[in-house]
């Protein structure tokens, strides 16, 4: 058994508990990593709160990581035991459903098509900081069709994708100018990463922002207002679903080893650099303090775990054992149960006024009946009588 974060209904970080999970087996194509680090993503306090994707109860939240490879599937030969990789390991845009076994436990099980090796130079926090932000961030620039040279407008710069667009922005794509926004406080922060302008929007609103951009890119999903800054025709690219202007398109991400691959010389010689939250690295202990941080929205850059039990021991990886049976569940069975309760309630509630109002239609109309008969009756008397 091994130790991992764990929830077994929807609700807020308070359902999060901390406990014993069995280990994965790796499949053919999978690796079998002991996790040094993670990072939290929105994605993840989503998914806690409610039933975004198929899941499976009980869920261990997290997508981002870097650790150790302690074992492999027999179709895995571009990794070796013993090798440091990161990588996201949940792609939500596949058809299967979500991993119950997120990377909020001490070891977890990843398809090796989804990691790469890590960069000698970062830490492993480091490294688990950039696979899902990322990707996201790159994901846009595809998205939206960037071309070198392009002058870009970054709303939320400050964030965990935000702070990536800025560097990957010049680095990468060949910018020719970059201006993003942030909060008064971390306006000099944006600066450090390469940004040519930062807009204060405590002080500044888009429509006094006096130039039109090639590109804009929204981290934050501000895009119904924030599109007044692009030019005629010029992209709109929206990471959040769904986008909030008619001409914003939105953008996702591919989770891929090969692309973080593609990134790894920029990371090496530190062109792009891993941007980690000053309050962390957060304690493994410490996940609920560390998401009731993130879900306040003031992350500078990603929040990040460490300090994994197993890593501090030197806890030995000794053999698989089977996921728990709940694992081969189709559908979360507390909240279902809920909603079929609540349902049941409502058939009845409605069967009984629907029986009542009916009861009282077929009332009226024998009284009207009765009235109408009377009437004939009482007419037909007057009638012979005259």
């Amino acid at each position: 058994m091994q130790s991992a974060w764990f929830y077994e209904e929807y609700g807020s970080s308070e359902v999060l508990k901390l406990g014993d999970f069995p280990i994965p087996i790796p499949k053919a194509n999978e690796l079998l990593v002991q996790v040094r680090a993670a990072a939290l993503n929105p994605i993840d306090s989503k998914r806690r709160q409610r039933p975004l994707f198929p899941s499976v109860l009980p869920a261990v939240p997290g997508c981002d990581m870097a650790g150790l490879v302690v074992a492999k599937g027999g179709n895995v030969t571009k990794f070796d035991v013993g090798d440091e990789v990161y990588g996201n390991i949940q792609d939500f845009n596949a058809e299967e459903k979500p991993k119950q076994l997120g990377t909020l436990a001490e070891f977890i099980a990843v398809e090796d098509s989804f990691v790469a090796k890590k960069p000698k130079n970062l830490s492993f926090e480091e490294a688990a900081s950039l696979p899902l932000a990322v990707q996201t961030a790159l994901e846009g620039f595809k998205t939206g069709g960037f071309k070198e040279g392009q002058e870009i407008f970054v709303v939320g710069g400050a964030g965990g994708v935000g702070t990536l667009v800025v560097q990957l922005a010049k680095t990468v794509f060949g910018a020719s100018s970059v201006v993003a926004t942030c909060s008064t406080p971390k306006v000099e922060f944006v600066k450090t990463l390469g940004a040519d302008e930062v807009v204060d929007y405590r002080k500044i609103k888009y429509e006094e922002v006096d130039k039109k951009y090639d590109f804009l890119y929204d981290t934050i999903g501000d895009c119904k207002n924030s599109f007044m800054v692009a030019k005629e025709g010029a992209p709109i690219v929206d990471i959040c679903w769904p986008p909030s202007h008619p001409k914003a398109v939105y953008s996702s991400l591919t989770v891929s080893g090969e692309d973080l691959e593609k990134l790894n010389p920029f990371l090496e010689s530190g062109k792009v650099k891993a941007m980690i939250d000053p309050t962390g690295p957060y304690n493994f202990s410490d996940v609920v303090q560390a998401f009731r941080y993130l879900e306040t929205g003031r992350a500078r850059g990603k929040v990040v775990i460490s300090g994994f039990p197993s890593s501090l021991n030197n806890k030995a990886y000794n053999g698989f054992t089977q996921l728990p049976a709940a694992q081969e569940i189709r559908f979360p069975i507390k909240p279902f149960l809920t909603t079929l309760s609540q349902l049941a309630l409502d058939i009845i509630i409605y069967a009984s006024i629907y029986f009542i109002l009916g009861r009282l239609i077929i009332l009226n109309i024998l009284l009207i009946m009765s009235d109408f008969t009377y009437s004939l009756l009482y007419s037909e008397k007057d009638y012979n009588t005259s």
